[in-house]
């Protein structure tokens, strides 16, 4: 058996389905809430699912025959700024699920993110050492919990405190695709933005406050969730050295690029409305993201990585242009 935390979300439905395709029993952990969340397991029989709260519990009754854990359950919310509660869901009980899965020798994956890297100004290398972690200085609340559970691991390695047989921490980039619909606002700028592109009306982008990027030149590393679930499923398959890694493309693409991919897949003409950054977050403004992947690629990793025009085409074509949406 495979256990999934936040196997209902976004990117955790996504692997569930893969699992559930390949053959595997998978059990989840997760809340559906209220709203359609609910349609994003619909397909895909899974064994149990686990309330919140009730891990512990489901371990003690058949711990014995979890063979995986993904560990993909967090807040994910980059506008969070409870501490208290991204301390208690995204460090302690992380903390606990690595405890488990090391007691037990259960290989563990977990989500991490690229929003670790902050401002970008130490690179995006995924090095796992204590020291290139220090270097990194996170830019909200959210990336702050991340970051502090990534360096809490590389600690108790580091000290002997033991670990599961293998992890691996995905710095996961900006994911896009099926089943992201329940985030609200942190939905990606594809979905939000593909009701306008499909009317042919504009959609709404951040102009640039810097002379050396152009309205919409700023740039990011896009990623197609079927991209991380293939490299999650990979890791687990191959089980390489342990550590973090980068999850991206390798290949930043400016947020003009994305719209011309999504309003050319909606069949439109892309049109623009530029607004300023807000006064609140435009010194944490993110410019540049880009997956460094040299890592993964030297553990053995050839897949390609879909690039917006691919992807942008693919999620459209498939899901958001269809009848039934959901993966």
């Amino acid at each position: 058996m495979i256990v999934v935390t936040g196997g209902a979300g976004f990117i955790g439905s996504n692997l569930v389905a893969r699992l559930v395709d390949e053959g595997h029993h998978v059990s989840i952990n997760d809340t559906l809430g209220p709203g359609e969340k609910w349609r994003n397991l619909a397909r895909h029989p899974f064994d149990e699912l686990i309330p919140p709260g009730g891990l512990p519990d489901f371990l003690a009754r058949r711990g014995h025959e979890v063979q995986l854990v993904y560990h993909l359950g967090a807040i994910t919310s980059t506008t969070e700024t409870d501490r208290g509660l991204l301390t208690e869901t995204n460090i302690r009980l992380s903390q606990r699920i690595w405890r488990w899965c090391t007691d037990h020798q259960v290989p563990l994956v977990y989500a991490s993110s690229a929003a670790t890297y902050g401002d970008g100004s130490s690179g995006f290398v995924d090095a796992d050492s204590a020291e290139a972690l220090a270097r990194l200085h996170p830019l909200n609340d959210y990336a702050w919990s991340k970051h502090e559970f990534d360096r809490w691991a590389v600690h108790e390695v580091d000290r002997g405190a033991g670990a599961p047989p293998v992890w691996y921490g995905l710095k996961l980039f900006n994911v896009y695709g099926p089943n992201e619909y329940h985030k609200g606002d942190m939905q990606s700028v594809v979905a939000k933005a593909y009701p306008y592109a499909a009317r042919g009306e504009p959609a709404t982008l951040f102009r640039s406050h810097r002379p050396d990027y152009e309205d919409g030149g700023q740039k990011r590393d896009f990623v197609h969730v079927s991209d991380c679930v293939d490299v999650m499923t990979w890791l687990a398959e191959r089980r390489p050295p342990s550590g973090l890694y980068n999850v991206g493309t390798g290949r930043a693409q400016s947020w003009l690029e994305l719209m011309r991919a999504l309003y050319g897949a909606a069949g439109q003409e892309p049109r623009i409305d530029w607004i300023d950054i807000p006064e609140e977050i435009r010194d944490r403004y993110q410019y540049f993201t880009e997956a460094d992947m040299t890592k993964l690629r030297a553990a053995g990793y050839e897949r390609p990585f879909l690039p917006v025009e691919d992807g942008v085409r693919a999620y459209v074509e498939r899901y958001l242009a269809a009848e039934d949406p959901y993966r």
